[in-house]
Formats: C-alpha cells, structure tokens, sequence
C-alpha cells in the first residue's frame, strides 16, 4: 500500500487533474490524502465569501467521497493569493512528514493560474525541506517523497512524461466532478475535461481516456 497525497490549489482541481488516477488508488487499496490550498472562496459572486468557502469545501467533500477519499486537509489560504512564504512552507512541510506521502499530485510548473503555479513552487520546496535534516520547526521525523507527479487543469502540459489510463473510470471522475455545482453554473467543464481526457487517452495514452503527467520528481 502506498500513501498518495494530492494537493490542489482549489476545490475541483483535483478532480479536473488526476480524479481518474485519484478513483485508481483507492481501488488499489492505496492510502489518499486530499489538501486544499484554499477553498475557492474567490469562486463565484452570486455568495459572499464565507458562504462560499463553505459550500465549496461541501462540494469537494461530496466529490472526494464519490472516489473513494475521506481524508481531507484544508489549510484556508486566500483564494488568489496563494503565497511563496515561509509561513506557507513550514506548515506544508509539517504536514509532510507527519502523513509521510510516497507520491505527490501538484499542479504542472507551466499552469497559466498564479495560484497553480504558487503551489507548484511550494511543494517543490516542501518536499526537498521535509526530506532534510534541517528545519526542527518542521518536526523531527525526516521524509524523503519518491515521487511527484504535475498534473494539468487549466493549461495542457506540453512534454508529457508519464500518463495514466483512467478508462475505467471516467464517468466515476465525471461523477464527482459534476457534484462542484457552484462552479458548472459558470462553465460544464465536466463535459470539456471527458473530452479532453478522450484526446489524451487516444493520442498520448493508447487507450479510450487518460490524464498526463510531468515528472518533476522520481526515485528508483
């Protein structure tokens, strides 16, 4: 069994990303974790914030329950102002080596989003700060990740280096995905992102859907 750490910058990006290789790892009998950067408070008008951010972290409840993942971890940063700080990675860090992930799910480097990208640049950092013998701020118990792996939500990855076949489940992913109400209000990305995942599966993947990856990181 292996322990899988997903983070997303937002509710959703999760699901767009990697949901189809997230539904695998549990059927796999693999260990999921969920951490949400922010909870997408910034994500729609029509609720003040609060209300929002509320009903955002219910929606990415509901969906990561329809994939198999009750652990979740919201650290409630603000939405659009994700930041590269050193209070942001002594808290991820922390969470590192207390939950000890063999492989973690980031957002690509090359994510048009700021926040994306902000994320992407923090674990980066955190996973090299959580495998070093330095930072007792951080906890004492060090912890080297294997492998990290960039998923794409927004902006298509251009070199791919690992991809996934998701297959089977595809309508579970669309599923869960479709269970982020407040945000298919503004734009049916579940139908755009089954469509995407059809032309990945088919050009990149060999296979009817697939999600593709960068390799930031990996350990043999």
């Amino acid at each position: 069994m292996q322990h899988v750490l997903i983070v997303a910058p937002h509710p959703d990006d999760d699901i767009i990303g990697c949901g189809g290789s997230i539904a695998k790892h549990c059927k796999a009998g693999n260990q999921v974790t969920i951490m949400y950067m922010t909870s997408g408070d910034a994500g729609g008008i029509q609720y003040s914030k609060e209300e929002l951010a509320a009903l955002r972290e219910d929606e990415a409840r509901k969906a990561a329950n329809h994939l198999g993942v009750n652990n979740l971890i919201f650290l409630r940063l603000a939405d659009g102002y994700v930041e590269f700080n050193r209070e942001n990675l002594i808290r991820i860090t922390c969470i590192l080596r207390e939950i000890k992930p063999d492989i973690v799910y980031i957002p690509h480097s090359q994510e048009a989003n700021r926040d994306h990208r902000i994320t992407h640049q923090l674990l980066l950092e955190a996973c090299q700060r959580a495998g070093a013998p330095f930072f007792p701020e951080c906890g004492t118990q060090l912890w080297g990740v294997a492998t990290i792996l960039g998923y794409e939500v927004w902006t298509p990855i251009q070199d791919v280096y690992y991809s996934e076949d998701i297959s089977e489940f595809m309508e579970q992913k669309r599923a869960a995905l479709q269970m982020h109400v407040s945000q298919l209000e503004y734009y049916r990305y579940d139908e755009a992102i089954k469509g995407f995942n059809r032309y990945r599966g088919i050009m990149t993947a060999g296979c009817d859907y697939g999600e593709c990856f960068t390799l930031p990181k990996i350990t043999i």
